[in-house]
This record gives structure tokens, sequence and C-alpha cells, in this order.
């Protein structure tokens, strides 16, 4: 086969061509809403994400010969990438439908919002995808520098400017964590690609010390991208900062790429090294779920106490990645990261449509930012406080909602390993998910119980409704009917492990 291979990066090629298509149509736009640049942003998203579920379909039926190879081997096209591609392309899209009338309003809406979320995209992808040091971090810096164009994209505004310079300052920092522990991987190993780092672990060729090293630099690289303590400075102040429909941009698919990058290093290229990340990642889980925790129930502002639950979430998530080797033994790994990636894709899901509902109660010169914002939102309109309780009950990890049951899968991979160490990680999360569920159903108080402030009718586009009401039930009926997105995770685990 070509070496090049580039049937397998066609997504990718149509998703480059495509956003300087939309740069250069939106010049000759003048519609105040964006109509022609928005529906051909959508189209772009939905004909990758086919082409994702496409050749994820055909790698699951290929079995052994699931995994292909492009750009001379610096490029792996499997099942697990497909995927989460895939999931990716929906959470950008979703975004923009939410983010279209938020935008408008705050004299945001143009060429370079849709354009930028594009090469979002695009850095996703790649790093979902990367099977070598260089291009993985390429499609890192491909994502960030578009998602701090974002965060500042509103330009004549102190708070938007401050999250931006916050975010770009910190995540150089965090970049060259990464660089600097990718250098010593290569400075050990003699290459680039993930392969072949993999099999001079595994022949002992390379200096264990240099190895452990560069590998923490990595792992809090990874850790930022995550925002897991103490790495998570920068969530809550960009979060709150940021426009809304930049945050949900930063709080959705990014954290999809986070995964797939964690992925792709950790297991497919220093999975000899397990049993020293994974004491890494469990200190970064447990710090993870005490301040996520406990400092999101001491908040107002609706937007920063998400973004603290972001934060014990990731906790949670890394608590999948713990229990991947046992004693040098492989048995678990499967389950563990097959639940890990149920979870962040679930987790995504439900964080689309809370941030989306705050976008939909804003309006022009007013941002529902604040918890006291959603007081009697049942009066004004039942189906956006059903809708918003789903999301709530599903971050607390409620029956039956798919949050529950994401929990769940994570709990058991680490009770299944047997050992102490493991079962004293789960019920410690248990005991901390409970604690933050007082911070969830605080707002379904407020929505339900608490008297109304404001009795403005709730304005919002039919499509944004629409979406809305299909990303709460996607969730119940996820929550209901776990399996069919459970075997998927599972057969990209195992394509990957093969």
């Amino acid at each position: 086969m070509d070496a090049m291979n580039w049937v397998a990066i066609y997504p990718e090629i149509l998703l480059l061509v495509m956003a300087c298509v939309v740069a250069l149509v939106d010049l000759y736009v003048t519609c105040p809403r964006r109509t022609p640049t928005y529906l051909l942003t959508l189209g772009t998203i939905a004909v990758v994400a086919l082409m994702h579920l496409a050749y994820f379909n055909a790698g699951v039926s290929a079995g052994d010969k699931a995994t292909e190879y492009a750009m001379g081997g610096m490029v792996v096209s499997d099942p697990m990438g497909h995927l989460l591609a895939f999931f990716a392309c929906i959470a950008v899209a979703v975004t923009l439908v939410y983010a279209r009338p938020y935008a408008q309003s705050r004299e945001i809406l143009k060429g370079e919002l849709f354009t930028l979320s594009l090469f979002t995209l695009l850095g996703i992808a790649i790093m979902v995808s990367g099977n070598n040091f260089l291009v993985l971090y390429l499609g890192l810096e491909v994502m960030s520098l578009s998602l701090y164009a974002l965060v500042a994209l509103r330009r004549d505004h102190a708070q938007s400017t401050e999250a931006a310079m916050k975010y770009f300052v910190l995540g150089a920092l965090a970049s060259g964590f990464l660089l600097y522990g990718l250098s010593m991987m290569y400075g050990a190993t003699g290459s680039l690609n993930l392969g072949q780092v993999f099999e001079a672990i595994g022949k002992g060729e390379a200096n264990r010390q240099v190895l452990v090293f560069g590998l923490v630099f990595i792992v809090s690289g990874l850790a930022f991208k995550f925002g897991a303590v103490p790495f998570h400075m920068w969530v809550p102040d960009v979060y709150h900062g940021a426009p809304t429909a930049a945050t949900l941009l930063i709080a959705g698919a990014p954290k999809i790429a986070a995964f797939g990058m964690a992925m792709r290093i950790l297991v497919d290229g220093l999975i000899g090294l397990a049993v020293d990340w994974q004491q890494m990642l469990a200190v970064l889980a447990v710090c993870s779920l005490v301040i996520g925790n406990l400092a999101a129930i001491a908040q107002s502002n609706l937007k920063r106490m998400l973004a603290y639950s972001t934060i014990s979430q990731m906790g949670f998530l890394l608590l999948g990645l713990v229990p991947g080797v046992v004693h040098g033994n492989t048995v678990s790994a499967a389950n563990a990261y097959g639940s890990a990636m149920f979870y962040i894709l679930t987790y995504v899901v439900t964080t689309l449509g809370s941030f989306g509902l705050i976008m939909l109660m804003s309006r022009e010169g007013f941002e529902a930012d604040s918890i006291s914002d959603l007081a009697g939102l049942n009066q004004r309109s039942p189906l956006l406080a059903a809708v918003m309780a789903v999301f709530m009950f599903s971050l607390a990890g409620i029956p039956p909602t798919v949050g529950f049951y994401a929990k769940l899968s994570v709990l058991q991979a680490l009770v299944s390993t047997g050992t102490s160490f493991h079962i004293g990680l789960a019920v410690f999360a248990v005991v901390l998910s409970l604690i933050g569920a007082f911070y969830y159903l605080r707002v379904v108080k407020v929505m339900y119980f608490d008297a109304a402030t404001d009795d403005s009718r709730i304005e919002a586009p039919a499509d944004a409704r629409t979406v809305l009401s299909l990303n709460g039930a996607a969730v119940l009926v996820l929550g209901l009917l776990p399996g069919g997105l459970m075997a998927m995770c599972a057969q990209a685990i195992r394509a990957l492990a093969t």
C-alpha cells in the first residue's frame, strides 16, 4: 500500500479545504445572521462526521486489520480515532447551533467564529489520529491557537480579553511542558514514532530515569488540557470570562481531543511505563475530585460552578485510566479504557446541553450565568427547566441518566481489579460524588422552588430549542440504553489493543 495512504486522511483534508472556503465565502455574506456561512459550516461538519462514522464501521468490520497508517506512519486510522472524531464533530455542530443567536446579540457572529471552529475541529482530528509526537503536538497547537482566538473574539469586552490572555499564557506554559517531555522521550528512545517508542521501552533499551523524568512533563501537559488539579487554575477564569459560545467550544470537543491524545501517548506509546503514569494519574484524580467538588459548592456563578464541576468530572475520568495495567497484567485494560472513553463521550453530551441552556436564556446585555438567574425557570418554561434538571442529574450521577451509568462503569473497572488500592479509590470517588451532588441539586431546587425574579419571555430559535430537546433526550436514552455506545467504545479499544 502507498505509504502516504491519502484515503485515510480524507476527512482532515476536507476540513482544511472547507475551512478556507468558509473564510472566503463569508467575505461576500451580507446577511446579519450569517445564514450561508452557518449552513455551509454545518454541512461540512455533517459530511466529515459521516465520513468518520463510515471509517469506524469499516474498521470494526475489518477485525484484526482495522488499523491503517498514513503519511509514512505518522498518522493512524483506527476505530478509536474515528469514533472520537465523530463525536467531536457532533459537539462542534451542536455548539454552533446554540451559539448562533447568542453570538448575534453580542456582535461576534462573524466568519471568524465558523472558520476558527472548523480549525479547532481539524486540530482535534489530528490529535486523536496522530502516531508521531510531532503530529500530536501540531494538532494540539492548531486546536489551542484557534481556541485562544475564539476566547478573544469579543475584543471590546475587558473580561473576555483578560480570559484570553490567561488562557494563552498558561496554555503556552503547558505546551512547553508537553514539548519538553516529548523531547526527553525522543532523547531516550531515539524515535518520534509511537510504535518505535513502545518497542524501545519494551526492550529496555532506554534510560529509565530519563523516561520517567520526561513522563512527568508529559502528564503535566496532558493534565492542563484536561483541567485537572493542580493544573486547573485557568478553568474557572476562562469559563467565566469567555463568551459562553467560546466556553462551550473549550468545554466540549477539546476534552475528547485530550482523551484521544492521552490514549495515543500513554497507552499506544508508553504502556511500558504504566506503573509510573498510573500513579501520577491517581494523584491528579484524587486532587481533582476534592478541589473540584468542594470549590463548586461555594460558587454562585453558574459558569464557574460548571468549571469546577468539570475539574471534578475530569478527576473521575482519570480514575478510569488508572486500573488499565495491574501488576504488569493488561487483562483489565480493555474494560478500564472502554469505561473511560464512554465517560468522556457522555460527559461532553451532557455539558453541551448545560452551557447551551445558558446561551438560550441569555439576551442582549444580559448573561444568564448566575445560579439565581435560573430562579423560577419552571414557571417561565417547564421544558427548559426539565431539560436542565436532566443535565444536572446526569452530572451528579443520578439514575436513569447516562451520568449514572458512566460513573458506574468507571467504578466497576476499579473494583473488578480486586486490589485494595483500586477499591479504595472507588470508595473515595463515591463519597466525593455524594458531596458533589449538593451543588447540582441546588440548581434544580432554584429552578423549581424559588420565585422567579424575571417574568420576561424566553425567546430562542426553533433549531436551538429542538437541538436542546434532543440533547436532553439523548442523556436519558443513553442512560436507559447504554449498551450500544458502550459496545462501540469497547470495539474501538479492542482495535487499539490489536
